[in-house]
């Protein structure tokens, strides 16, 4: 965490879970948000995202295991390959990680909840030399931003490209991508979502190949996105870090509002 005062990150909590979860809208073409079961969940499909995104605070021990359980069969009776449940450290009942975890879900690394105000953003880009900036617009950008992703995470990027390309093709006004190249290779790639309605814009990606790291790319990428959120009039980036960003983030002036835990349910397990 941070050293900003308890109440100030009360405040900027209670607006995200607010906006960004119980009043979530669908966050992309082809998904869909529901409310049922005490819960909000996104449907994405087959092959999207779908997970619950927010629980009622009311959401007690005795009612716990009956919305896990509604949940599961909604993602059986669907045919996803998985299912998430997002929870967050403040999330009730204390004990749902535990509920979840017996009732087959897995938990992954958990992130840290970043959210700054806009306004208080450098937009200045500043790169390393041999490095430029330029956004993603067609199919042949959507590979070398998913090729990037996948060198500096190391994990499949067949989904984010799935994302991508659907985003570009239904979407655009609400996404951005951006790619940092060295001449013809990309050495960091980012994504930026825009919420309308919301005042948050969502900072996702930012992976920098382990040679270009500690040059400066993934300031510059925050700072190319605040920008474009700035002109757009939105009040709040927002990011789900991980440990090696989120120092980083907090430099920038992000402020720590907890931890997040993607629960997967997978049915074939």
């Amino acid at each position: 965490m941070n050293d900003q005062p308890t109440a100030h990150r009360d405040e900027l909590l209670a607006v995200f879970d607010r906006e960004m979860r119980e009043q979530a809208r669908p966050d992309g073409p082809g998904v869909r948000v529901e409310r049922t079961d005490g819960v909000v969940r996104q449907v994405g499909g087959p092959h999207g995202w779908n997970a619950v995104i927010w629980s009622s605070p009311d959401l007690d021990a005795a009612r716990a295991d009956a919305a896990i359980a509604a949940q599961v069969a909604h993602c059986t009776a669907h045919g996803y390959g998985e299912f998430e449940w997002k929870l967050y450290a403040h999330d009730r009942p204390a004990d749902l990680g535990a509920r979840l975890l017996a009732a087959g879900f897995v938990p992954e690394e958990p992130e840290t909840l970043l959210v700054a105000p806009v306004a208080d953003q450098p937009t200045t880009v500043r790169l390393p030399e041999g490095v430029r900036l330029r956004t993603v617009r067609d199919e042949a950008d959507v590979e070398l931003l998913v090729r990037a992703h996948e060198q500096a995470f190391g994990r499949d990027g067949s989904r984010l490209r799935r994302q991508v390309l659907a985003q570009l093709r239904e979407g655009p006004d609400h996404f951005f991508g951006v790619l940092a190249m060295a001449g013809d290779e990309p050495v960091s790639s980012a994504r930026m979502e825009l919420y309308p309605g919301t005042g948050f814009a969502g900072l996702w990606g930012g992976g920098t190949v382990e040679e270009w790291r500690g040059k400066g790319v993934y300031r510059a990428l925050i700072a190319f996105r605040a920008g474009i959120a700035a002109e757009r009039g939105y009040r709040y980036l927002q990011v789900d870090a991980t440990g090696d960003s989120r120092p980083i983030l907090q430099r920038l002036g992000f402020t720590a509002l907890g931890t997040t835990t993607p629960y997967i349910y997978r049915p074939s397990l």
